[in-house]
């Protein structure tokens, strides 16, 4: 009686050849070059250590990670108690998970016995994390990819659905839980990531040597912390390729140097432009390069552009608060306008966290009679943090206290402390990725122009940052009129020049909603506009590119849901549109002005302040 084996059968040997190549790209094949490699890895990863440890030993620096992991711990001990304390609920949560785990188990059955089966979760649209073949047609890799799906939605499943949390406690609990998420990815180890697994193996553990040498250089550069490189920074300098419209330093202050950029056009508006960026990070995101520069856009439109620069602050500036600012960098701003070019109407433009000065600033001044500001555009500005987004999830009274403690010892807070919360916000796109890019693959990153700036961090004043988060984030004071500024409380009510608001729809920092409902405080008319894209790339978003979109809709009435409804969706840049809304506010014209031709000149833009390094 003969018996047929599948050996026998059509497409058998192919399919086991295949298989057979598949395995094959997962196995060592020089053992004695891979083992060399994993000790120069050692080698270096003990590098990586002392260039943490180092710094601590002597002192420099001190870990505040305590103040966070306890926040973290303490809210989910919270989330935990909710589930808990019900057994029915906790019951459900658990019968919830074990189907998620039994589905998963019977796709991979059916797959390994060589039967159709669907997954039983896919990855979100977008996902990047999951694109080679490997996570679906190798059985082990497809079994982690959908394991990994199926606990981290239920994780968050199990925020969205904790009814009995209060609303800030919930908020930072599904924040923490996305962080979590993100870390445990099985595509950010090597031996659970099949291209990871495959570039060690066919390198002979050489990327693991790279990326550990890369680790201990940016431990170094972050002086004991871990500057994370996002690209590859050395092709730019600032003056050189990035920052370069020309243009002239006219004043300085302690905190801020005014530049005064050379006109373009032989008109130009009367009323000059006065811009105030955060300090947060550097103000030449405006001014990235002459493709995408902003300042150089406004320049050709016919504006005589000034630009504060704020400065790097260090020891010396730990005392310096909002007053400060307003006095030394805006009103400063406007009196080196004033003396430059005579005129005593101003339209001014503040950007993220520069706008909410401005917006305070504007209140003082009202109160003070100071009234050369005519017109104020904000770039992705809330003056109401009602809705602020995640960046909440760090302030509360505790998370405040530690902070100004740590900031208190040395008068400022780190530069890579901020750059590491922003991060955080998208930490799928803006962490792993170059994590697993730079230390698991070894490989540099490209140089990007946007990313030099990104990293080009700043630290923060202490008594500035202390005063933002709390009356800011924390108390919400400045659109509840308990702002207090030089000895009076401001009232956005007594802002009543032309408002020009501009929102950007997938801003992580400053929520398009939050933006929306700060709209309605100020006391003038306000025009609302929406842009696509986010923080960055919704602002900075030059004509000549052509790219995403914005919504006009006129004044900020209603609910913000309500005004998206009825807005007009426009192609391309709204940099034409606020140019039409400038130029309705008054459009007359004179002779271009030269900077220094009305006063002194203390150097070449773009300035000192802008390149102090941290």
């Amino acid at each position: 009686m003969n018996k047929t084996s599948d050996a026998g059968k059509p497409g058998a040997a192919d399919r086991n050849g295949a298989e057979t190549a598949s395995v094959e790209q997962y196995l060592v094949k020089d053992p004695e070059r891979f083992a060399l490699n994993i000790a120069r890895m050692v080698e270096q990863a003990g590098k990586a250590a002392a260039a943490w440890a180092e710094p601590r030993e002597k002192g420099e620096v001190r870990d505040t990670v305590a103040e966070p992991a306890v926040d973290m711990v303490k809210t989910f001990s919270k989330l935990t108690e909710y589930w808990l304390s019900d057994p029915q609920r906790a019951l459900e949560a658990q019968t919830r998970l074990f189907a998620g785990y039994m589905n998963v188990w019977t796709s991979a059955i059916h797959k390994a016995g060589g039967e159709p089966a669907a997954d039983a979760v896919k990855p979100d649209k977008g996902d990047k994390r999951f694109l080679d073949p490997d996570w679906g047609r190798n059985a082990f890799f497809d079994f982690l990819k959908q394991a990994y799906l199926v606990t981290s939605r239920w994780a968050g499943d199990l925020v969205e659905q904790a009814e009995g949390l209060d609303e800030h406690t919930k908020h930072k609990a599904s924040f923490y839980v996305k962080q979590v998420s993100n870390a445990l990815s099985p595509s950010n180890f090597i031996l659970t990531n099949p291209e990871l697994f495959r570039e060690t193996v066919a390198s002979s553990g050489e990327n693991l040597v790279r990326g550990m040498k890369m680790l201990a250089e940016d431990i170094v550069a972050g002086r004991g912390d871990l500057k994370l490189r996002q690209a590859d920074y050395t092709p730019f300098e600032i003056g050189r390729n990035v920052a370069v419209t020309p243009g002239k330093v006219i004043g300085r202050s302690d905190v801020a140097e005014i530049l005064q950029y050379e006109p373009t056009t032989d008109k130009v508006l009367k009323r000059p432009l006065l811009i105030c960026p955060p300090w947060i990070n550097k103000y030449y995101i405006l001014d990235l390069n002459p493709q995408k520069s902003f300042i150089g856009w406004a320049l050709d439109q016919g504006h005589t552009v000034f630009v504060i620069s704020w400065v790097n602050p260090d020891q010396r500036h730990g005392m310096k608060g909002w007053e400060a600012y307003v006095r030394e960098g805006l009103q400063y701003g406007l009196d080196c306008v004033e003396t430059a070019t005579g005129e005593k109407k101003v339209n001014a433009i503040g950007y993220c966290v520069g706008g909410t000065l401005l917006a305070a600033g504007l209140a003082l001044l009202a109160q003070e009679g100071d009234d050369r500001i005519a017109s104020a555009t904000f770039f992705a500005t809330q003056v109401d943090f009602t809705h602020a987004g995640d960046l909440k999830v760090f302030v509360d009274e505790d998370q405040i206290a530690a902070l100004e403690r740590a900031m208190n010892e040395k008068g400022f807070l780190e530069g890579t402390k901020m750059a590491t919360a922003f991060n955080m916000l998208r930490s799928g796109d803006l962490i792993w990725p170059y994590f697993v890019n730079n230390y698991l693959r070894g490989k540099d990153p490209l140089p990007f122009d946007l990313l030099y700036w990104n990293a080009d961090s700043t630290r923060m004043a202490a008594a500035n940052h202390s005063f933002y988060l709390r009356n800011c984030y924390l108390e919400n004071n400045l659109t509840a009129g308990r702002m207090e500024i030089a000895g009076r409380q401001l009232s956005l009510a007594d802002v009543t020049i032309p408002v020009y608001n501009l929102a950007t729809r997938e801003d992580h920092i400053a929520p398009p909603r939050s933006v929306f409902v700060g709209s309605k405080f100020f006391g003038g008319p306000v025009e609302f506009v929406m842009a696509g894209s986010g923080h960055i790339a919704g602002v900075v978003n030059p004509p000549a590119l052509n790219k995403y979109q914005f919504w006009t809709g006129g004044r900020a009435t209603g609910s913000f849901d309500e005004w998206v409804a009825g807005a007009s969706e426009n192609a391309g840049s709204w940099w034409p549109h606020w140019q039409k809304w400038i130029e309705r506010q008054d459009a007359k014209k004179v002779p271009a002005r030269k900077p220094g031709a009305h006063g002194k000149v203390l150097g070449d833009a773009p300035g000192t302040y802008v390149k102090v390094r941290v």
